[in-house]
């Protein structure tokens, strides 16, 4: 079996769990239950790649469980446009796949200099060829490839970023974790013409968002 392919077995599980943790959208069980989610962390942690449970990557970094990379995915996908994508924390790039197979065009920026060119030699290794790779300040978004459909962010701001909902279409959507009083909580976000609405939908722990890069 090439090293690239998940088992049976292990297709099998993950599906099972993730339909029992409440995950229903067929696409994204189908891409969830296919990722070969071990490229994507260290050698050491190979064992553990389809654990529920997030992984470290370094850069005091981590890897987002299987569970929430579906449910904030799960969230995205409840509009039909799937266009254009940004996405703030490439990471590993494990979100950044899972969003290649279901968007037109992902973009997706990295403020820690080392990972983003490890993430980008990787994905591009693996032949990912509708992802824009950008390293810079996620708070300032990628105008270049504005306005996006859907933003999704792997890290916690303490509020809405406005430059980010900026560049989203109208009627476009984002999915991220915001830091309440110390506690994060997972929200959608809307804009609309008639303004930005919030819909809270669970408790996540994410590392926190931070301005510049390094």
């Amino acid at each position: 079996m090439s090293k690239d392919i998940i088992s049976s077995d292990q297709q099998n599980l993950i599906l099972s769990r993730l339909k029992s943790q409440g995950i229903t959208n067929t696409s994204v069980l189908d891409i969830m239950s296919t990722m070969p989610r071990h490229l994507f962390i260290e050698p050491a942690l190979k064992n553990r790649a389809y654990d529920d449970d997030a992984l470290p990557i370094g850069f005091s970094q981590t890897i987002s469980s299987p569970y929430i990379v579906a449910k904030m995915t799960q969230l995205l996908m409840e509009e039909d446009n799937m266009g254009k994508v940004l996405e703030i924390g490439t990471g590993c790039g494990y979100q950044s796949a899972i969003l290649s197979k279901l968007f037109t065009h992902v973009t997706t920026i990295e403020r820690i200099k080392p990972l983003q060119q490890k993430t980008e030699n990787l994905l591009k290794k693996l032949e990912y060829k509708n992802i824009k790779f950008v390293y810079g300040d996620g708070f300032d978004g990628y105008y270049a490839n504005a306005p996006y459909d859907a933003i999704i962010m792997t890290a916690s701001p303490s509020d809405i970023p406005e430059k980010l909902v900026s560049q989203l279409t109208s009627n476009g959507r984002m999915v991220l974790p915001l830091n309440m009083n110390g506690k994060q909580k997972l929200f959608r976000v809307k804009n609309t013409k008639n303004g930005v609405f919030k819909k809270e939908v669970d408790d996540v722990l994410f590392v926190p968002m931070l301005e510049g890069v390094i």
